[in-house]
């Protein structure tokens, strides 16, 4: 079955309480909801709710929402085609490295050297391939921090192709908790893991948000990967001060340089002290310790 998109734009404050209001709706379904920022200018944010299969129940709920809200009329639906979106990005690309880690495709297995943190992402429907500046200072900054830390626990939050737990697991050789608010992203995620010999330690899961008991059951974490998007990482700020281990790591991306001051101002206030920005290409990568 195909999955659909049901969605909204509305100014930041609105799609706060929005968002809200569909988290507590859909909290029991499981059904993944996301929040994203369209126009910083202008203030605007996008709501998002995936449903697999038959979705027009959630259609009825989600109106019935945003009707008691005022918007009654903004909500938009898009059935998503079946597109091998990573296979097609993979097409001409070259193998990745950072530090130890070599991420490459099918196609460019002869290319690994002794060595290197094999890392070989399968065609499929996610993001986090290693090509992105964010993703490779993930990779950078997680050997850094594994081999001085030597963490027992830790967590992929928003884990795309799970690239970056593949890579802890494969150093550190710990139980790594690989989440993702997409069960396209998640089911990718879980091949992947597979094909990079790492199930006994990876284990994937499709979760919205940190009140998903699967958290309570893996964490607290010694090390939280979050490679997601400036703001999404600055109001997750008090609840991975939660789920992070006392003197535990984040290493934390998606984040323009424009915007680092920002995204370590909200860590701060939950205790968080920064220790190292890794900049590639207009993006920064942080390690912070709690």
């Amino acid at each position: 079955m195909g999955q659909t998109r049901f969605f909204l734009a509305t100014d930041k404050a609105s799609a706060k309480q929005l968002f809200d209001a569909l988290e507590a709706e859909f909290e029991d379904d499981g059904l993944p909801l996301a929040m994203i920022e369209l126009d910083e200018a202008r203030g605007i944010d996008e709501i998002s709710l995936y449903v697999d299969g038959d979705a027009e129940d959630a259609e009825h709920r989600m109106a019935r929402v945003l009707g008691e809200h005022g918007h009654a009329t903004d909500l938009s639906r898009e059935d998503l085609p079946d597109i091998d979106w990573v296979a097609r990005s993979l097409e001409g690309l070259k193998p990745v490295r950072a530090g130890r880690f070599f991420v490459h495709g099918r196609h460019d297995r002869h290319r690994r050297q002794i060595g290197d943190l094999a890392i070989e992402i399968e065609a499929g429907q996610a993001f986090g391939t290693g090509h992105h500046g964010t993703t490779a200072g993930c990779l950078e900054m997680i050997e850094q921090v594994v081999r001085r830390e030597r963490p027992r626990t830790a967590l992929d939050l928003g884990t795309g192709s799970a690239v970056l737990a593949i890579a802890v697991a494969k150093m550190a050789h710990i139980p790594v908790l690989a989440t993702d608010i997409d069960p396209v992203a998640t089911k990718v995620a879980a091949e992947n893991v597979r094909l990079n010999g790492v199930p006994a330690l990876v284990r994937t899961a499709t979760a919205p948000g940190f009140h998903h008991p699967v958290f309570g059951m893996a964490g607290p974490f010694d090390l939280i990967v979050a490679n997601i998007l400036a703001r999404p990482l600055m109001q997750l700020a008090p609840r991975m001060a939660r789920h992070v281990t006392p003197g535990g790591s984040l290493i934390l991306s998606g984040i323009l340089q424009r915007q680092r001051d920002a995204v370590l101002a909200a860590y701060s206030a939950q205790h968080f002290r920064h220790v190292r920005t890794l900049r590639r290409e207009d993006w920064v990568t942080l390690h912070l310790k709690h």
